[in-house]
């Protein structure tokens, strides 16, 4: 009985996450030119310091974002070390673009790019990120 149900469920699900997530996302990135301009900026900048390094560190990301053009105010980036001293699994990075976040993780050396709202606070990142 369990396998009659197990094939049905995947096949059921699969299709419907799939169509749905992909055009939600497109139209946000592709509505405001200022944030498919930094999106290609934070993503290639990401990828270009992860191909020298996958595990870069805090000032190391900054720097790279700010050189690739995001003003230094409008960057925000999460710890490279833990309180304890290890290297963390993801750091996240932030450049804020108007009223959105363009969000960039690095994890085992590769890099994933998101665009989020702003907070309320007017920030990327709940905390002190700077």
């Amino acid at each position: 009985m369990t396998t009659a149900c197990a094939p049905n469920t995947p096949a059921a699900v699969a299709p419907a996450v799939s169509p749905t997530a992909s055009p939600s996302i497109e139209p946000s990135i592709s509505a405001d030119p200022a944030v498919a301009a930094t999106t290609s900026a934070v993503e290639s900048t990401l990828k270009n310091l992860v191909a020298g390094n996958p595990k870069p560190d805090r000032e190391a990301v900054r720097a790279a974002l700010v050189s690739a053009g995001i003003p230094k105010s409008n960057v925000e980036v999460s710890a490279s070390r833990t309180p304890t001293g290890l290297d963390v699994d993801a750091m996240e990075a932030a450049a804020l673009t108007g009223q959105s976040c363009v969000m960039g993780q690095i994890r085992d050396g590769g890099v994933v790019v998101s665009v989020l709202p702003v907070l309320s606070s007017g920030k990327c990142f709940v905390g002190d990120a700077r």
